[in-house]
Order: structure tokens, then sequence, then C-alpha cells
């Protein structure tokens, strides 16, 4: 195994910094708890670097502490992510395109999370061939709690220092993750764990999960591991109770992490495995019914009729959102229920456009536009049913929101997962 001894110089190259500074803004981001955004550091871009490269260099260099943001998880908890400062961003990202090529090309094939060039519908399809072509149906769905914050800090240096020696990398990893979170007005330290939402955390976290990934390899047991999403893959019940020992064994006493017995249990493909956002089966693979009421009340939130925004506006805001689902669960056999989606977004539609129509003699001048012939009905333009009635839908028939730009989900291709 190859030992990296100098690398601290890299640190210290400007051109290095601006590319990180490049890589940091596309990732967008909120401020930290100095509150300077993107932009604001972007105004005097020159200075600052030149700055961090100083202070890197004399070895003066501190980053801040996180900015501690709580966010509300599906099932009543919440996560906690940590915001670093753009400066401290910019450092992270530097280590991080020093490390990463020297740590990634070793990791565990079927290591997927976070990773350049590997995507959850690359873990999916792994998974899916375990099961389908060789018949590990019988599966271990292993939760760790809370995984992020409860990364040892020992462990963690002693991982990377397996490959780099260069004390001054490993003092700047150890100033990261010692560098405390501010909760509110209070500054708390960070004994253990490496804050979501840090550049280089993704990175450490794979660092550290390796060691499992590797042992599990060893002991010839087939998974797939999404950061901490993790499946066992078994030919029988049998054998996956041991391998559900054997990765417990590891986890909790070897890496120091807590597995969740409430939510870890070992599955049946027959009746599906959740991963990832899907469900999948010996011979199907479904979206999760949460995840499409998740998204549905996400929709609801940009197709409020009380907003006074035009239809063509809510449209351009909607058309990401509905994008970015439909090319995500598009690996699933999802055809009908994106069928039944796209026709509920259209009817809120027309909910606003009734509404913002007012009254229905603007519903009726629309339909003679259209050649339909009167006498039209006088209906309640606030009314959520009349949205669906046929004067709605012939005053707005499906090929007029094509027109308008929208985005449908039921004409995009679903169940494009193969395996030979």
């Amino acid at each position: 195994m190859k030992v990296y001894y100098s690398l601290y110089s890299r640190m210290l190259n400007l051109d290095a910094l601006y590319r990180g500074y490049k890589k940091v803004s596309r990732a967008k981001g909120a401020a930290g708890i100095d509150g300077q955004s993107l932009r604001d550091y972007a105004k005097d871009l020159d200075n600052n670097l030149t700055q961090l490269q100083h202070e890197l260099q004399t070895k003066q260099y501190r980053p801040q502490a996180v900015k501690r943001v709580e966010i509300p998880k599906a099932d009543g908890g919440v996560r906690l992510l940590g915001i670093p400062a753009v400066r401290d961003r910019v450092v992270q990202q530097v280590l991080l395109d020093i490390l990463q090529p020297i740590f990634d090309p070793d990791f565990h094939p079927s290591s997927y999370g976070y990773r350049p060039g590997k995507s959850c519908h690359d873990a999916i399809s792994k998974a899916t061939m375990f099961i389908r072509k060789y018949n590990r149906r019988w599966v271990v769905d292993m939760d760790l709690s809370k995984c992020f914050d409860r990364l040892d800090h020992e462990v963690i240096i002693a991982s990377v220092q397996s490959k780099v020696t260069d004390g001054s990398i490993l003092r700047l990893v150890k100033l990261f993750l010692n560098s405390g979170v501010m909760v509110g007005k209070h500054w708390v330290a960070s004994n253990i764990g490496s804050p979501q939402g840090g550049v280089i955390s993704p990175l450490l976290a794979n660092i550290y999960l390796d060691a499992f990934d590797q042992e599990m390899k060893r002991c010839n047991h087939r998974i797939v591991r999404y950061a901490d999403d993790i499946l066992v893959l078994c030919k029988s019940r049998a054998a996956a109770e041991n391998a559900l020992t054997s990765a417990t064994k590891i986890l909790e006493k070897d890496l120091k992490l807590t597995v969740n017995t409430e939510k870890t249990h070992i599955a049946h493909s027959d009746k599906g495995v959740k991963f990832l956002g899907v469900e999948i089966g010996s011979q199907f693979t479904r979206l999760q019914e949460k995840k499409l009421n998740g998204f549905k009340q996400k929709v609801r939130q940009l197709t409020k009729r009380n907003t006074g925004v035009n239809l063509i506006e809510i449209i351009r805001r909607l058309n990401p959102v509905l994008r970015g689902f439909a090319n995500y669960f598009s690996i699933a056999n999802c055809r009908r229920a994106f069928k039944a989606l796209s026709g509920w977004i259209r009817r809120r539609l027309r909910a606003i456009q009734l509404k913002l129509w007012k009254k229905p003699t603007r519903l009726h001048r629309r339909l003679k536009q259209l050649n339909y012939k009167p006498p039209f009905k006088f209906i309640k333009m606030k009314s959520w049913r009349n949205s669906n009635s046929p004067l709605a839908c012939y005053a707005m028939p499906n090929k007029w929101f094509d027109e308008l730009g929208l985005y449908s989900v039921a004409e995009v291709e679903t169940g494009w997962l193969k395996i030979t």
C-alpha cells in the first residue's frame, strides 16, 4: 500500500484555492456563523484567498465553529447539519481534492455514497443484481443511529494516517474535527463526530466505514452501501442472521458506532427491500409510498392557490422539482404512479387558474375562444371539486399545459433498470 509523506505544499497553491472556491460556489450553500455568504466572499475574492494562503502557510489558520442547523426528518426526528463558514469550505474543498484521489480507488466496489462517478442508481442496480441474478433474496437492512455524529476522532485519524503521514495534513483534519459547533449563541465542543454538511465529512465517513466494508468482504458477505445506508445480501435466513451478527460486531465494537436495533431488520425481496427511496422486489422495483407522499407535499407548497402568482411563474418554479423527482425515480416500475401524479398536478394548476380568473364569465369566454358553444354552467371558481369539472378540463386541456411548458412526468420512461 502506497503511503504519502508530503502533501501540504499543495494546500498553499493559490490556483488550488481558486479551484476550491469555484467548486464551493457551484455547490452553493448557506453562510456559516460569521454570516458571510458566497456572494460577500466573492466581492473581495483575491484578497480573501491570499489571506487564506498566508494563514495556511504560517500555520495560523484556524477553522471557525460550524453553524448548527436542524433538518426535519420524515419519521419526526431531526437531522443535525453543521454548516462551515465559506472560507473553511474552501480549505476543506482543497483538502478533499488532495485526499480523494488517494483513498477513493481502494474503497470497496459496492460503496457508492459521495464518490466520483457513482450514484444512488448504481447502488440500487447492484442490490437488484444481487437479489435477482444471484438469488440473494434475504437482506439485512441496517440502520445506524446518527452515524456522522458518532465517528470516533481517533479512528478517523488512524484511518487517514494509514495512507497519509504528512503531519500538517493530519493536523488540518484534526482542526476541522475539533472546531466545535455553535448552537444558537453557545459554543459546544466537538469531541466526537464529523459534522454532516462539511465538504470533507463525506470522504472522512467513507474512509471510516471502509474498514467495515473490507472486513465484510473478507468474511465473504455481499454488501451494498450508500453512506450509512447498508444492505447485506444473503441466500438464506440463517446466513442473514449470521451476517447481522458479524456486521453489528464490526460496527459497534471495532468502529464504536451504534446500530439502531428498532429499524435494523431482515427482509425478503418477495415482500420488498426498502433502499434509497425505492422498494426492490424479486420481480419489481417500485417507488416507496412515503417518498411519493413527501413529494406531493412539496408540490402542494409550490401550488398554493393564495400565492397570487400567475400560472407561468408557478410552472417555472415547479418544473425543476418535477424533473428531479422523475429523473431519480424513473428507475422504478412507476408508470402508473407517474401518470396519476401528472393528472393530480394539472388539477392543482387548474384550481389556481380558476381562482385567478375569479368569475365564471372569464371561464366562459375562454371556452368560447376554444369554439365550445354556450350555454355554460356557472360554477364556483374557488372550489377544489370544480377544478376537475368538465368545464375546467375543456378550458385547460393537457395540451394547453404542454404549451405553457409544464414538465410532464407521465411521459418519462420508467422501469428502465434491467438486470442481465
